[in-house]
């Protein structure tokens, strides 16, 4: 089978399809008459795309989402420095009474 070149608008509409169609993607490909490991490779840069450059709607969520991580991070360093201190009082009350 000679290599066949898809237009970027042909690709996208794959992608779209193995995306939302609830098809497997093995079915797509075969329908649409190019291989599983293109219609994977396809998806591959797809995602990559977006992460990239997400859409409008999604730097939103995006940036709430960072938000929550790094108010989850700043609570999990509070955690650890509050053990750490728990840990040096205990050790220091104990050095102090022998």
């Amino acid at each position: 089978m000679p290599h066949t070149r898809f237009t970027k608008e042909f690709q996208d509409e794959a992608v779209r399809l193995a995306l939302t169609s609830g098809r497997s993607r093995r079915e797509i490909s075969a329908d649409l008459g190019f291989g599983l490991s293109t219609l994977r490779h396809w998806i591959d840069r797809h995602r990559g795309r977006e992460i990239d450059d997400p859409p409008e709607e999604r730097q939103e969520d995006m940036a709430a989402e960072l938000k929550r991580l790094r108010r989850e991070n700043e609570n999990e360093i509070l955690r650890q420095e509050r053990e750490i201190l728990k840990q040096a009082t205990a050790f220091f009350a104990k050095e102090g009474s022998r």
